[in-house]
Formats: structure tokens, C-alpha cells, sequence
């Protein structure tokens, strides 16, 4: 029998406390035991991005990340994106340029995305394109996912 490890992080602002297993992944423990299903498991090998959450503000393939690893972290995930019940300008951008298809990749976009434009809020397209190179969509959304990170750092200039 494996031994559990007693992790507490914080996660989308709420402190958690979970058990986990030395072997799995941040991603299991998200989605089988806290029930954050927001990230998707496309590849389980750091290759999609589907995964993407951010952790201590930096965005990471959370298949790639033992969740022992994250004991006092800070993790948000496309569930706490939206705030207060409205959207984040990333995800209301991607409903109105219907920049997502599938759906499989577009959590792992849209954490993605938040992450570049809290960096850099007014990145270049080149800038959009080279930072979401880690992010995969099978069904070939690329033109509107940029387009609509650029509407969304448009938006968040404005406010």
C-alpha cells in the first residue's frame, strides 16, 4: 500500500487540503479527487497543454507536476478565472470569436492566455503565437484563438 502525503495549497483563492499519493500527477489529484475537471488530459505528457494551470503564477503542464510538489502553492485553474460570476475578458473573447471548437484544448488555452497577457498585456501576434506554442488544437482554432487573445488584451486596456 503507498503511502498518502497530507498536501495544503490554494487553490483558485480557497486554501485546500488533499492526500495524494507520491506518484500522481497535479492533474489527477485536480480532476479524480478535488473535481476541478476543467483541465484536460490530452496527452499526459507535457506535449498539448491541455493540462494548463498556473502555479505561483507561472503556466505549467500539470500532468508534468507530482502534486507532493505543490504543498504551500499557489495554483489557479480555469475554474477561478472568472470572477464574481462574469467572465475574464480571455474566456468572454473566446465565446464571441468562437475561438474554441472541440473544447478538449481550450482550458489549457485560456490559462495559457491569461498567463501572457498578465505578463504582457499587449502582446504582438508573433507574441501570441510563439507563447501558445506549448498549447495543441487538433481542430486547427489558431487564427481565432489569437485573434482572440488580442481582443481580450484590447479589452483589459480599456478598463
Amino acid at each position: 500500500m503507498s503511502r498518502k502525503h497530507h498536501i495544503t495549497t490554494t487553490i483558485n483563492g480557497e486554501t485546500i487540503e488533499f492526500l495524494c499519493e507520491a506518484r500522481q500527477s497535479l492533474l489527477e489529484v485536480l480532476r479524480d479527487t478535488l473535481h476541478l475537471t476543467g483541465a484536460k488530459e490530452g496527452c499526459n505528457n507535457g506535449n498539448c497543454g491541455a493540462c494548463t494551470v498556473l502555479l505561483d503564477g507561472q503556466p505549467v503542464d500539470s500532468c508534468l507536476v507530482l502534486a507532493v510538489e505543490v504543498q504551500d502553492a499557489k495554483i489557479e485553474t480555469v475554474e477561478g478565472i472568472a470572477q464574481c460570476g462574469h467572465l475574464h475578458p480571455v474566456q468572454q473573447c473566446f465565446l464571441e470569436d468562437a475561438a474554441l471548437q472541440c473544447g478538449v484544448c481550450t482550458p489549457g488555452f485560456i490559462v495559457a492566455a491569461k498567463a501572457l497577457l498578465d505578463r504582457n498585456p499587449n502582446p504582438t501576434e508573433r507574441e501570441i503565437r510563439f507563447d501558445l506554442s506549448g498549447n495543441l488544437c487538433r481542430c486547427t482554432a489558431y487564427d481565432k484563438i489569437v485573434r482572440a487573445v488580442q481582443d481580450a488584451a484590447a479589452r483589459l486596456a480599456a478598463k
